[in-house]
């Protein structure tokens, strides 16, 4: 049995890091202000993307260096990706450095200019700003997610595909067209003959490729389903999956490359590519933006996603 003392950091929870007279207690009493937190490692990292500037502030001020790194990334860096300008500032006024070089190139200050605080640190002479292509990546991030919208229903999943049309994604699936008494029959509850749910797909044309949903099952994000769409370009797959979370895939050219991914999830390490980071960044909890974006979909709305698909079809069933 694990007893809470009050000692340390046990006990300490997501929602503590805004309380500052819960955490300068835990420090008077012999805290490690520079190690020992869960997840984070780091107090500091833990308050700069939970907590409130008074806790970073306190914090700040007892730790050895301000600047000290977790898994390649200060503090910093993380209210930065957390959009806590609030914390941010509170780290700076303590002595942290918003052009540290890190994270594959993206300061804490070079990654702000694609926040919503693009203004939050001075841009010193002789710093790189957001290339073309970020900042049109950071235009079209906030488009596809207004477009997409939200989804408050789980158990869905999608296939994005880049660079063919709905017409050769049947092909590729052999799809042959869905009965409408059927589709109309799961819409209204498909929980009602899983089985068959599981069978029928919704296929849209997209500007930029097509997208596969099935609104109840896990079928469109299928590796069969998406090593065959994927064959000569790449697909993202996502399984909105109502027990354990978003789940996501990534095939080209006909074989899975990522599995049991997390798209969305915020998760981000320094040696993955510069524009994958950012893109954490951008679709940080929208995971089906994340999706369209990854293979260059551009919807106008939700259609292709919500139930209203171009055709519905079944699926044969060595893909179901």
């Amino acid at each position: 049995m694990v007893v809470n003392d009050e000692s340390g950091w046990s006990g300490i929870g997501w929602n503590d890091w805004t309380n500052l007279g819960l955490i300068r207690a835990r420090l008077d009493a012999g805290a490690d202000p520079n190690s020992g937190v869960f997840f984070h490692g780091r107090p500091l990292h833990a308050a700069a993307e939970r907590g409130s500037p008074e806790v970073v502030a306190e914090l700040a001020r007892r730790v050895d260096d301000v600047d000290a790194e977790h898994e390649g990334r200060t503090a910093l860096w993380d209210a930065v990706f957390a959009n806590r300008p609030g914390n941010a500032r509170a780290l700076v006024a303590a002595g942290a450095d918003p052009w540290r070089p890190m994270m594959n190139g993206w300061s804490p200050g070079r990654l702000s200019l694609a926040t919503p605080t693009p203004d939050l640190f001075t841009l010193p002479d002789g710093e790189a700003g957001l290339s073309t292509a970020e900042t049109a990546a950071v235009a079209e991030a906030g488009r596809l997610i207004a477009a997409l919208g939200s989804f408050e229903d789980d158990g869905y999943s999608i296939a994005c595909v880049a660079g063919i049309t709905a017409a050769e994604a049947v092909r590729r699936l052999e799809a042959v067209p869905a009965d409408d008494a059927e589709v109309e029959k799961i819409m209204e509850d498909p929980w009602e003959d899983f089985d068959a749910s599981l069978a029928v797909v919704g296929i849209t044309d997209v500007p930029g490729g097509c997208a596969v949903v099935q609104p109840c099952g896990y079928a469109a994000s299928n590796p069969g389903v998406m090593e065959r769409l994927s064959v000569g370009t790449v697909c993202y797959g996502l399984f909105a999956n109502p027990k354990s979370g978003n789940q996501g895939a990534v095939a080209r050219d006909g074989v899975i490359e990522e599995w049991d991914t997390h798209p969305g999830g915020g998760s981000v390490y320094y040696e993955e590519p510069a524009e994958e980071i950012l893109a954490a960044y951008l679709y940080h909890g929208e995971a089906e933006a994340y999706c369209y974006a990854g293979v260059g979909l551009r919807p106008a709305d939700s259609r292709s996603i919500n139930g209203r698909a171009d055709m519905w079809l079944r699926l044969p069933e060595h893909l179901r």
